[in-house]
């Protein structure tokens, strides 16, 4: 399985596996699923899972209205909501950021006026939030030198950055019917083979808890501004858990020889 995920090199390659030899693709609801990056496998990834439904949903035509992934991060369970596909994943509370990353934080930001540095220890993330005074062009613009970031920060103890800031008209942080995200960010970690991911779930089970405590709300409108990008619905529940919503498109189908 690394094998295939390293010569796909995309950020995560997922394989959904029976549990019983007596299930099925098209008509069970509950299987096995585990994700690799190009360079290991890794305990949580919300895109590869929202995809891995959405292939059971749209490509299999399974008629379940959730299914249930077991996972290393425990069982997981995607519902079809309308035209979205909603994930209920584990919350990753924060902590203020108390290790030495201050050369790290400078080389993702490239010198741009932080506000607030927090770390998820569940996820190995840290947080880096700009200044409220920047807009979502300068977080767009960033361009981070990737080939820095591990040998600046190698224990092992931070294995990926998002950078985030507050959504505001002012700022620019608006989607294209003029509705205000709540929050944006970018993720980066090379530390896992990914030098950008273009939207990430596990990041948005921190940031929801982040952003969540920052603006007094549980519901939050947000966007991955990478090149790709996405939109993302974070609803933050009071049982630990997340519930994290985006729309999947089938863009290929194929087989691999292997």
């Amino acid at each position: 399985m690394q094998k295939i995920a390293a010569e796909m090199n995309i950020s995560e390659t997922a394989y959904i596996k029976r549990l019983m030899p007596e299930d099925s693709f098209e008509t069970s609801n509950r299987f096995g699923l585990r994700w690799f990056t190009p360079t290991n496998e890794v305990p949580l990834c919300g895109h590869a899972t929202l995809a891995s439904a959405a292939a059971l949903f749209y490509c299999t035509k399974n008629p379940s209205d959730s299914i249930t992934f077991d996972t290393l991060s425990g069982p997981l369970i995607v519902e079809r909501q309308g035209d979205y596909v909603c994930m209920d994943l584990p919350l990753n509370k924060t902590e203020k950021e108390q290790g030495d990353s201050g050369e790290l934080v400078k080389l993702v930001t490239g010198g741009l006026p932080v506000q607030d540095v927090h770390y998820s220890p569940n996820l190995k993330k840290l947080l880096v939030r700009l200044n409220d005074s920047l807009s979502m062009q300068q977080l767009k613009d960033l361009k981070p030198p990737l080939t820095q970031l591990v040998p600046t920060h190698n224990t092992g103890r931070i294995m990926g950055v998002c950078v985030t800031m507050k959504g505001t008209r002012e700022n620019g942080c608006m989607d294209s019917n003029g509705e205000v995200y709540d929050f944006v960010s970018r993720y980066f970690s090379p530390w896992n083979g990914i030098p950008e991911d273009p939207v990430t779930g596990s990041a948005h089970t921190c940031l929801g808890s982040y952003w969540s405590n920052i603006l007094g709300k549980n519901k939050l409108y947000a966007r991955q501004c990478s090149s790709r990008g996405g939109d993302v619905w974070v609803t933050v529940r009071d049982d630990g858990r997340v519930n994290v919503a985006g729309k999947a498109t089938v863009v290929v189908k194929g087989t691999i020889y292997i």
